[in-house]
């Protein structure tokens, strides 16, 4: 991924502009978000279609990878583009150029995804305050898991961002198990850990919560996560709710700092990425820092 110094914005003439794009997508028919040989990502696709407006290679840096078959309605990317690309989306019209990357865009990923078109929509799109990095400016990310315990909660027309759980699940449990996980922790146990790579995150928010509906949503927001976390946080909550395990089994196994067998990650399609926040604009740059500091 791309990990360049953060861009200032700067004025037409010359030197780079770092431009920021919300995008939500369908996560279903990707492999992923990241760009993988031969397979269909989300990033490729975004890649593939700002290559056609630029007509050189781009590549876009994410503020948190999906698995496969994970869904986003916040993700959040910057690309740097020169100043005369950026300009030249207008191509010479009295637009802002923001506007005209966007419908532009709007072409260009139908182009790439053919009958997929739709599954991938950028709904923002502009000029990124000094010091703006997706990846490291950001302060925490926020994923929901929906769950329909029981069969009589199976809607059909939702089936593709609901897990279909056979067996009644106790919300309490759940919570009272999720609540000692919280915190600055190392989620070794809970990670499927890459080479040189740390696994220790901040987990700010871990709650289950049955709405009207009966539908348990699960809320995890962390200041990042390591691969499969939030899949492997939720499919060891679901044996502590279905009474196989007890709350504390939970934490001893964060101590344990290895893989339990017994846990399974949790389904992908109904995991979904719905917001990252960041910082004031003043504080980006000293955020990307701190950030790249701990990871380094």
């Amino acid at each position: 991924m791309n990990q360049q110094k953060p861009a200032a914005p700067v004025s037409e003439g010359g030197g780079f502009l770092r431009i920021r794009m919300d995008l939500s997508y369908d996560g279903g028919p990707f492999s992923g978000w990241a760009v993988q040989p031969g397979l269909l990502t989300v990033q490729g696709a975004l890649e593939d279609a700002l290559e056609l407006l630029v007509r050189r290679p781009v590549r876009v840096t994410v503020a948190g990878r999906t698995d496969a078959g994970v869904h986003a309605r916040g993700q959040v990317v910057h690309v740097d583009f020169t100043s005369a690309e950026w300009f030249g989306l207008t191509r010479g019209h009295d637009v802002d150029p923001s506007v005209s990357l966007l419908r532009r865009l709007r072409g260009a990923l139908s182009r790439v995804l053919g009958d997929l078109t739709g599954s991938i929509e950028v709904h923002d799109a502009g000029l990124a305050p000094a010091g703006f990095d997706a990846r490291f400016s950001a302060l925490w990310r926020r994923y929901s898991y929906r769950i329909a315990d029981g069969t009589e909660r199976w809607d059909p027309v939702l089936r593709g961002i609901t897990l279909w759980h056979k067996v009644p699940l106790d919300v309490a449990l759940m919570n009272a198990g999720a609540s000692l996980l919280l915190g600055l922790q190392d989620f070794r146990s809970y990670c499927k850990p890459r080479e040189g790579a740390t696994t220790i995150r901040e987990l700010q928010r871990f709650s289950f919560d049955r709405g009207p509906d009966g539908i348990i949503v699960a809320t995890v927001q962390a200041d990042a996560f390591c691969h499969n976390m939030v899949r492997s946080l939720v499919g060891s909550t679901l044996r502590v709710g279905e009474g196989l395990e007890p709350p504390a089994w939970l934490h001893e196994r964060l101590l344990a700092r290895a893989r339990d067998p017994k846990s399974l990650l949790a389904a992908p399609h109904p995991l979904v990425l719905e917001e990252v926040a960041y910082p004031s604009n003043d504080e980006l740059l000293a955020r990307a820092e701190l950030t790249r500091a701990k990871r380094e």
